[in-house]
C-alpha cells in the first residue's frame, strides 16, 4: 500500500473534522485498544482481572470492526478508485482476527492461549496502522467536516449495537453482515450483560436487543448512504 495522504495519527482534531468526526472516533477507539492491549501484555494481573480485560478488548474489537464494515468500507469503495483493493485487505485482516479469537475462546485451557493472544494483538495493531495510514485518509479527502461528523454518528450507532464476539460464519460486507450479525449481537449482549435469570426475562431482553440492533443498523446504513 502507498499512503495517499498524512496518516490520521499525525493530525489534530481540527484537521480531522472535529471531535465527533468519524476520523476522531476511530482514532479514540484505536488508542483505547492499544492501551488495553499494552496493559494485558505488560501487567501481572490476577486471572479474574485479566479475563475481564480480555473480554473488554474482544468486545471493542468486534463491535468496532462490524461498524467499519457496515458503514465505512462501502463508502470508501464508492469514493476511492482503489477502495475495493484496500477494503479487501482490511477485511482479510478482520477475518484473521475473528478466526484467531474464536480459537482462543474455544480453548480456554490450551497452553498456547497466551501466544495466540499475542498473535491476535499483532494482527489488530497491523489493522490499525493500515486503517489510519491508508484507508481513513481517503475519507478525509472525499468528505467535508460536516459529512465526516454525520458518518461518525452513523458508525457510532452501529457500533453500539454490533456483535461483540467472533462469528466466523458472518459475511464481511452488507447486507449479509447485518442480516447474519444483528441477531447474533443480541445473544452476544445478553452474555456480556448477564440479564435477568428467569426464562421470560431472557426472552424479553433478547427480543428488545434484536429490535434495537436491527433498527440502529438499518437507520445508520441509510444515513451513511445519504451522506456518501
Amino acid at each position: 500500500m502507498t499512503a495517499p495522504a498524512v496518516s490520521i495519527s499525525e493530525q489534530d482534531a481540527d484537521a480531522l473534522g472535529g471531535d465527533d468526526s468519524i476520523l476522531m472516533r476511530q482514532r479514540r477507539d484505536h488508542a483505547r485498544l492499544d492501551a488495553m492491549m499494552n496493559r494485558c501484555l505488560s501487567e501481572d494481573l490476577p486471572p479474574g482481572e485479566l479475563d475481564a480485560l480480555w473480554m473488554d478488548i474482544v468486545q471493542l474489537v468486534f463491535s468496532h470492526a462490524f461498524a467499519e464494515e457496515t458503514v465505512l468500507w462501502p463508502l470508501l469503495r464508492r469514493v476511492s478508485p482503489d477502495g475495493e483493493e484496500l477494503t479487501r485487505q482490511v477485511e482479510a485482516e478482520h477475518l484473521a482476527v475473528n478466526d484467531l479469537v474464536a480459537r482462543i475462546e474455544r480453548s480456554p485451557d490450551d497452553p498456547r492461549r497466551a501466544e495466540w493472544i499475542r498473535q491476535a494483538f499483532t494482527l489488530v495493531r497491523q489493522d490499525i496502522r493500515d486503517e489510519e495510514d491508508e484507508l481513513l485518509p481517503r475519507l478525509r479527502t472525499a468528505f467535508d467536516d460536516r459529512k465526516l461528523r454525520r458518518i461518525g454518528a452513523a458508525w457510532e450507532a452501529v457500533r453500539a449495537t454490533a456483535p461483540t464476539r467472533p462469528h466466523p460464519g458472518v459475511p464481511r460486507r452488507p447486507p449479509g453482515n447485518a442480516l447474519r450479525g444483528v441477531p447474533l449481537s443480541a445473544f452476544d449482549r445478553l452474555r456480556d450483560n448477564a440479564p435477568g435469570s428467569g426464562p421470560a426475562a431472557r426472552r424479553a431482553s433478547l427480543a428488545a436487543a434484536g429490535v434495537a440492533a436491527g433498527g440502529a443498523v438499518v437507520l445508520a446504513v441509510r444515513s451513511a448512504r445519504r451522506h456518501g
